[in-house]
């Protein structure tokens, strides 16, 4: 019987669970696969034969005392409150777990902190790479505790600053997109949405992982270009004060992202992972907006991908007619050429593949009674 192989899911958003059901799609029949995570619900109707396993929900417990809340954060860790009841249960519910499966490789879709708990446990971890600023010594030594890092996306975007010794033990899937909706040309996804097939279409795109993308900015965008039409997917953030124009429609989430996408001349959009390649996958250019994340996640991102000329890009929202305008006119002289081949239809069979071999490579030959090395404690 070949080795286990879990996941640990991280809740939020759905990009984290989207990626393990693309990546245990791509896994042999007979590979056992088991998913923890905190959104369960992530996983409904996927039709592979895997087992999901509820754990705790430890975002907003509450610290008993203000004693233990003073407690400061070792450097070595980014979130480990003192006296939760649901961070211990879903310790021992993962502990727990790696040991009555006899896990051969859990894959963590992230936690440095877990990933460091999988070594302590004696458990091989894959960690899933991340752009973002991460050379702290959390990071660092959770990657280093790792076996392996899984990057789904092209070597070409991976940082400079990211260790050599680092990279050398890190896959490069290539774009992994989790969108299987078929690209038609621009013309036939204009006619399908009723789009007027001659005006210059801006499509505006963010995930399910934030707030929302900022409304005001794009109505000063509707006014700075009065014959573009601007399309919102997805949700929006209003303050208040916003007047809105003919010119600028909000959708809100859509049934058939990628015929919008396909029908856009120009899409504005966020830089997570998955709507990135989303976006390269159909060929559009790309003015990139990154959004607030931890570790400036998606501005490192985003940065690599002006590095290749594949996007552009401002260092906040414009709030002028000029600031729009200019915006615009340096997204319609992109070469889609560049953003293209960082999508790579392939992808999460070749992460599938790596990570079942490198299974079956640390496991080569184990028995249940092998003592081949002698492990000292101390």
């Amino acid at each position: 019987m070949k080795r286990p192989i879990t996941f640990f899911v991280h809740h939020q958003g759905r990009g984290h669970a989207n990626r393990t059901m693309a990546i245990a799609a791509e896994f042999s029949r007979d590979r056992p696969v088991s998913v923890l995570t905190a959104g369960p619900h992530l996983f409904d109707g996927f039709e592979r034969d895997i087992e999901i396993v509820a754990l705790p929900n430890m975002i907003g417990a509450g610290v008993p005392t203000e004693r233990l809340y003073a407690e400061p954060t070792p450097q070595v860790m980014h979130c480990v409150p003192l006296g939760l009841r649901e961070m211990r249960a879903t310790m021992r519910a993962i502990l727990d777990h790696l040991d009555e499966r006899e896990t051969g490789l859990f894959v963590v879709d992230v936690s440095a902190e877990i990933a460091l708990l999988s070594r302590i446990a004696s458990v091989p971890a894959v960690q899933i790479r991340m752009h973002g600023d991460r050379s702290d010594i959390g990071h660092v030594g959770s990657y280093e505790a790792s076996v392996g890092m899984l990057a789904p996306f092209d070597e070409r975007m991976e940082q400079d600053d990211y260790p050599a010794h680092l990279r050398a033990k890190t896959f490069y899937s290539g774009g992994l997109c989790t969108t299987r909706e078929p690209v038609v040309e621009k013309a036939d996804a204009r006619r399908k949405l009723g789009l007027d097939p001659t005006a210059e279409i801006v499509v505006v795109v963010t995930g399910g992982g934030g707030s929302g993308t900022p409304y005001a900015p794009l109505t000063v965008a509707a006014r700075a270009a009065p014959d573009t039409l601007f399309l919102t997917l997805g949700p929006t953030h209003r303050e208040g004060h916003e007047t809105d124009f003919s010119n600028l429609r909000e959708l809100g989430w859509v049934r058939g992202v990628t015929d919008y996408l396909a029908a856009a001349d120009i899409v504005v959009a966020s830089a997570g992972d998955n709507t990135v390649h989303e976006i390269a996958r159909v060929g559009r250019p790309l003015a990139v907006m990154p959004e607030w994340r931890y570790f400036g996640e998606q501005t490192r991102k985003a940065e690599a991908l002006v590095r290749l000329g594949a996007a552009v890009t401002r260092p906040a929202w414009p709030g002028d007619l000029a600031g729009w305008q200019s915006l615009l006119e340096d997204a319609r002289r992109l070469d889609t050429d560049a953003i293209r081949p960082l999508y790579a239809p392939e992808a999460a069979a070749r992460a599938a593949g790596w990570l079942e071999g490198l299974t079956d490579e640390l496991w080569a030959g184990a028995t249940s009674d092998a003592r081949p090395a002698i492990a000292a404690v101390g």
